[in-house]
């Protein structure tokens, strides 16, 4: 497992990643903050994120956020504090895990774990999303589409859809895409 080690002060990032080797880890760099985290771990092609931190600031926050928008990876965040709003903001960010009072060595590779198993099961919710809303979409298309056709042509709406399906056949496209490409030419 590949780790990007986000850590504001030299001994303790020093401390942190011989603990996230003994655990197995590989880091394969460690930064003083996470400003531009997209580059840092495009550059650094690493799996998971660890920050440790003593207060994750809003500009750590946004630097995740972004992260999680355009190259999502899990965060795992080691805080000295957290408030109630800090955490919530952090979980909004697309942080996988805040641990409060710290790094322990020991805890480490389960949280990470942990961590990366929320991340998946999180990314995988979000495209069951995806896939739901388009099918919805698809949906509403089709049935604007049939609408137009029992108006204009006075069929009933099996009849309709059965002429929708013909020309979706005749084509070889999807239906949903006739029904787009129909209402378009209307």
């Amino acid at each position: 497992m590949r780790v990007l080690l986000i850590d504001g002060e030299a001994e303790r990032a020093s401390a942190v990643k011989a603990g996230l080797e003994a655990a197995g880890c590989l880091v394969v760099a460690v930064a003083p903050d996470a400003g531009d985290l997209t580059r840092r771990v495009r550059d650094a092609q690493a799996d998971v994120i660890v920050c440790d931190l003593d207060d994750p600031g809003r500009d750590a926050l946004e630097s995740m956020r972004a992260l999680n928008r355009d190259e999502p990876r899990p965060v795992v965040v080691f805080a000295a504090r957290g408030e109630p709003d800090q955490i919530e903001a952090a979980l909004e960010a697309g942080v996988a895990a805040y641990v409060v009072e710290g790094l322990s060595p020991t805890r480490v590779r389960p949280v990470i774990e942990v961590a990366i198993r929320r991340f998946r099961a999180h990314q995988a919710l979000c495209a069951r999303l995806e896939e739901a809303q388009a099918t919805l979409a698809d949906r509403v298309v089709i049935e604007r589409a049939k609408g137009m056709l029992m108006q204009r042509r006075r069929l009933s709406e099996e009849d309709a859809y059965r002429m929708l399906r013909r020309w979706a056949m005749d084509r070889g496209e999807k239906l949903a895409r006739v029904a787009q490409q129909f209402l378009r030419d209307m």
